[in-house]
Order: structure tokens, then C-alpha cells, then sequence
């Protein structure tokens, strides 16, 4: 890609994340089941993360026409796995009441993380510098652990009991 090419894409990026942040945001502020509440909140702020990160990116390209030498990867304190678990541990199986908003709201994120993925992952197919494909697979990557997150999300939300199940390997005769 050249860097027109390069800049217009991160443009896209820089808009995708923006949206998704603020659709994290404003789901949260109505969830009522913690886990969507706190997956949300996590994904916003993770979502803001891969913003900044890519304007960074953008403005260094914009005034030196070359991709700049920054370290790809994305840092945080906890992993989204870790969240995940941390809300399950407040969560009480048999209380879990989902409305139908927050399930809409799940399937509304899966469809947006898939479409990030897909995107980023084009994008690192395309890249002719090692960093730019660093950058685009790293982000690729991102999207598609909060597609993990909010299917195995959902599926707990669905059915804790058969979730629990699945993960723990219990079975009905106890065995």
C-alpha cells in the first residue's frame, strides 16, 4: 500500500474505533447484568487504547511519509480474560436475568468485532512494510479476542449451567 493508501485505512481504523468505543460506552451506562457491564466498560476503554494508538501511527505517517518505529503490541494491567472471569465471580447463575437489549447489544458487538477483524486482517495482507503488518495483525489479533470475549459471553448469559458444564467438564452423574 502506499501511504495515500496507508493513511486512508487509518482513517477507517480511526473511525471504527472511535464508533466502538462509544457504542461500549453507552451499552454500559444501561447494562444491568454486571458481566455485560463490565465487558463493555473494558472494550471501551480498550477500543479508546487502539484509537490512540493508531492516530499515533497516523500522524507520524502524515509528516514523515514513513510508517514510524513503534512497538505494535497493546498493554494492559488485566487481559479481557481475566475481566471476563473476575464479572463471572459476581455473576450467580441462577439470579441472571438477560434482557432482550443487552442480548441485542452482545450480537450488535459480535457483528462490530467481526467486521474489525476482518478489516485489520485485509489490511495486514495487504501491508508491504514488516511494521505496518505488525501493527494490522496485532490489531487484527485484538478484534478478535473481544469476538472471543463476547461470544463466550453470551453463551454464559444463555445458558450458565451448560457453560459451566462445558468449561468445568462436569457432568450429570457427577463423574
Amino acid at each position: 500500500m502506499d501511504v495515500q493508501e496507508i493513511t486512508e485505512a487509518l482513517n477507517t481504523a480511526l473511525q471504527m474505533e472511535l464508533d466502538g468505543k462509544q457504542f461500549y460506552q453507552e451499552y454500559a451506562e444501561k447494562a444491568t447484568v454486571p458481566l455485560v457491564r463490565r465487558l463493555f466498560l473494558r472494550l471501551s476503554q480498550e477500543e479508546d487504547s487502539h484509537y490512540h494508538k493508531v492516530e499515533e501511527i497516523y500522524k507520524t505517517l502524515i509528516g514523515s511519509q514513513d510508517w514510524p518505529d513503534t512497538d505494535p503490541a497493546f498493554w494492559y494491567d488485566k487481559s479481557i480474560k481475566s475481566v471476563f472471569r473476575e464479572a463471572l465471580e459476581d455473576t450467580h447463575k441462577g439470579d441472571i436475568v438477560v434482557p432482550a437489549v443487552e442480548l441485542e447489544g452482545l450480537d450488535v458487538a459480535i457483528k462490530l468485532e467481526d467486521k474489525s477483524y476482518n478489516f485489520y486482517h485485509d489490511r495486514s495482507s495487504n501491508a508491504v512494510r514488516p511494521k505496518e503488518k505488525a501493527f494490522f495483525d496485532a490489531l487484527a489479533a485484538e478484534e478478535r479476542g473481544h469476538y472471543l470475549a463476547l461470544i463466550e459471553s453470551k453463551d454464559f448469559l444463555l445458558d450458565p449451567e451448560g457453560w459451566f458444564s462445558k468449561k468445568e467438564r462436569w457432568s450429570l452423574d457427577g463423574g
